[in-house]
């Protein structure tokens, strides 16, 4: 059996896993700043493309090949329908709840993925302290969930709870793609994603949707450059990266810090209330992303 070759976070792979965070904690931001003009599985497709777009113009300045081995198509199949339909988990459900409550639900994705990684990838396991923090982190989504049933805010419950889902399956996801870029190519993993992401979305929007706005509102254009050309194109593949070269949780837990830039950012761009459930829920993810980090030999 081959070796893994997957390792601890050094400090250069820590700061651009931190910046990717940073990165990250804006795409709820943008995806609902898109949805105010348009619906979710249109504006799905058209941010793939542009996305897209990226990844084959990367492909093509370095030469890489798409041409597929005969044990690669059945992963690649397995990832793209994981991800159009974590997608549409994502953006169906930020319809329904608000950005900065999005952020700090989507942000519990670490938490189940330290949880994965535990049982399917080698050295990653879960210590003392890891339990500790993810415990802490997940009380400060529970806040959030209290707080929507205390305040009778139900039409925020079922947008919570689509991306919930959306952060559990993001998570597998992760897991997912480690494991297969130890011997499938990033580019051809980002490509199956972009690809499988346009068809499901465009055929999904087609028989549901009826979209009547304009394609190229100011709102639009700014939501596909940052979710599709910053997030799904250059973020995408700098995560792949790590995710392939480092252990994964790793790599996925210093995404915990996303609460307080994502909040912050629906706050100034999208104008939204940041409430005392959202302090207090931020201020648990982060100290449980603290303890999760620490080392110790348990």
């Amino acid at each position: 059996m081959k070796k893994d070759s997957r390792k601890n976070l050094d400090k250069k792979a820590a700061s651009l896993a931190l910046f990717l965070a940073i990165l990250w904690s804006g795409n709820p931001v943008g995806t609902k700043l898109g949805l105010l003009d348009t619906e979710p599985l249109r504006l799905g497709w058209m941010r793939f493309i542009a996305g897209g777009l990226v990844v084959l113009v990367y492909s093509l300045l370095t030469k890489k090949s798409f041409r597929l081995k005969k044990q690669e198509y059945l992963p690649l199949f397995i990832l793209g329908i994981l991800f159009s339909v974590q997608l549409i988990f994502l953006n169906v459900g930020q319809s329904y709840t608000r950005a900065s409550h999005a952020v700090l639900i989507f942000t519990t994705y670490p938490l189940w993925a330290g949880i994965m990684a535990h049982f399917v990838v080698p050295g990653d396991t879960l210590t003392k302290f890891r339990i500790l923090g993810v415990i802490i982190a997940y009380s400060g989504i529970i806040v959030v969930f209290l707080n929507n049933f205390s305040d009778s805010s139900y039409d925020y419950i079922l947008g919570d709870f689509l991306c919930l889902i959306c952060a559990i399956l993001l998570a597998a996801r992760q897991i997912f793609i480690s494991n297969m870029g130890q011997s499938i190519a990033q580019h051809k993993m980002l490509a199956s994603q972009a690809i499988f992401g346009i068809l499901i979305f465009f055929i999904g929007s087609y028989i549901f949707e009826n979209p009547t706005n304009s394609f190229f509102t100011q709102n639009i254009i700014i939501s596909v450059v940052y979710t599709g050309i910053i997030i799904a194109g250059f973020a995408f593949m700098a995560q792949h990266w790590l995710l392939r070269t480092y252990l994964p949780s790793r790599v996925i837990f210093i995404s915990l810090s996303q609460p307080v830039f994502g909040v912050i950012l629906s706050w100034i761009i999208l104008g939204e209330d940041i409430g005392l459930e959202l302090y207090l829920g931020s201020g648990l993810v982060i100290i449980g992303s603290g303890l999760a980090q620490r080392k110790n030999k348990s």
